[in-house]
């Protein structure tokens, strides 16, 4: 196994892309059984796919490279979950090429979203194209992109806005606490739904006091935005700091969650080369899944966020 990963590097930082078997093997990932009854219609609310590099190469710009996690493998973990709907994100090493999202996208028929992202030289053609492939929102990467400074942060959703704003499209963003604090009038004006992934970012050994939270709160209790409360980091020994967070976030506004497995798990804070392969994160799907009953312990809550919300924002 080790002999096939330092081949497969190698060939990276050579510049050749390789398809090799011991990548499918990765994204398989354990999944502890499920304790609750999880209802017909349920969506994984956050996805990528990461396809063969030969046929869907990275963006060369991009600050991590994953090992591959395809729509077979994607298609085995939510059996296991019992989910049947799914949101693909096309993640930062793809740049604004949504080709491995689509395709992803494909494989699951109507059964599955996607949520884009684009530049100023991706044309409205090709938005058309999207919308029709099931495409419902476009992603701004401003943490993994190293997007820190609120003037340009503003600036690029404000470009976002006036790119999907007659599409009815929702914007999703990939940031921190502070920086939805710096740009809370903006977001709280806007004319389409805001989404931000993975608790906005909010960091959960900081609790429910930690600078910006309140701003997201605020956000999600005005119905303005829709937050995922999704992990989206690696294995942990203990989720318990999420807890409150999930909470608060959900007392907030309920009809505005989201739930997300965050798989295949990259590794996006790696300190290797860009270009060199990072291992996927070996996350135990169904234990995190089995954390939604302890955000809300009754049926009638996790129906609306496993199948309702994604429903009415996705268009299922």
């Amino acid at each position: 196994m080790e002999g096939r990963r330092r081949v497969l590097k190698a060939a990276l930082a050579a510049g050749t892309l390789l398809h090799t078997r011991f990548s499918l093997a990765d994204a398989v990932q354990h999944v502890s059984p499920v304790r609750f009854a999880v209802p017909a219609g349920a969506c994984d609310c956050h996805t990528h796919i990461h396809g063969d590099p030969a046929k869907f190469p990275f963006f060369s710009g991009r600050v991590y490279t994953p090992e591959m996690a395809t729509p077979e493998q994607m298609l085995a973990l939510h059996k296991a979950l019992g989910i049947q709907r799914v949101v693909i994100v096309t993640p930062s090493v793809y740049g604004t090429d949504n080709a491995a999202t689509l395709w992803g996208m494909q494989a699951r028929g109507r059964d599955a979203r996607g949520v884009a992202v684009i530049d100023e030289k991706t044309s409205e053609a090709e938005l058309d194209s999207m919308h029709k492939a099931g495409v419902r929102g476009i992603r701004l990467n401003l943490t993994t992109g190293g997007t820190n400074d609120p003037d340009i942060a503003r600036k690029r959703f404000e470009d976002a806005l006036t790119r999907v704003k007659h599409r009815k499209w929702h914007i999703q963003f990939n940031t921190r606490p502070p920086m939805i604090a710096a740009l809370k009038d903006a977001l709280a004006a806007s004319p389409v739904p805001l989404v931000f992934d993975h608790f906005g970012g909010a960091r959960p050994e900081l609790g429910v006091q930690q600078p910006g939270f309140y701003e997201l709160a605020e956000l999600v209790h005005s119905g303005k935005a829709y937050v995922k409360i999704s992990v989206g980091s690696g294995p942990r020994d203990t989720y318990a700091g999420y807890a409150p967070l999930a909470r608060a976030l959900i007392a907030a506004n309920p009809a505005r969650i989201l739930w997300g497995t965050n798989w295949p798990h990259p590794n996006t804070g790696s300190s290797r080369n860009p270009t060199e392969v990072t291992p996927l994160m070996q996350v135990d799907n169904g234990l995190v899944f089995n954390l939604l009953p302890m955000w809300a312990p009754d049926a009638t809550l996790r129906n609306r966020i496993l199948v309702k919300n994604p429903a009415r924002l996705y268009e299922f």
